[in-house]
């Protein structure tokens, strides 16, 4: 399979995950952000992960996860910090979560697509 070929395989656990981190409780993440994260169609494709109240997103399904997203980070004044973390690049910073997943899905790599059945040494 290419990195053109989304296996149906990945979208199903894709599509699985995201309905996992929506049905998230406030303890785990604000739930306004995997909400506005999830209402871009680009960034649907991806695959979701939530570690320590931030909503991380990926282009495979396996670890090593890829860095080239963008990640909102929130901040103790409100508001988000928005950096990709493959080069420390600071996208922006946002008063909403709205705001910063539009920065995110904006600011995607080149040519990207659904997530793969695969790690991030394999794109």
């Amino acid at each position: 399979m290419t990195n053109d070929e989304v296996s149906p395989a990945a979208a199903e656990i894709v599509a699985r995950s995201w309905q996992t981190v929506l049905d998230y409780g406030p303890d785990r993440i604000d739930p306004a952000v995997p909400r506005a994260a999830y209402g871009h169609p680009a960034l649907r494709e991806l695959f979701p992960a939530v570690s320590h109240g931030v909503l991380y997103l990926s282009r495979c399904i396996r670890y090593p996860w890829t860095r080239d997203i963008g990640t909102a980070f929130p901040q103790a004044a409100g508001g988000y910090r928005v950096r990709r973390q493959s080069d420390s690049t600071l996208l922006g910073v946002t008063e909403t979560a709205e705001e910063a997943y539009r920065l995110i899905a904006a600011h995607l790599p080149k040519d990207c697509g659904p997530a793969i059945d695969g790690t991030a040494n394999d794109l």
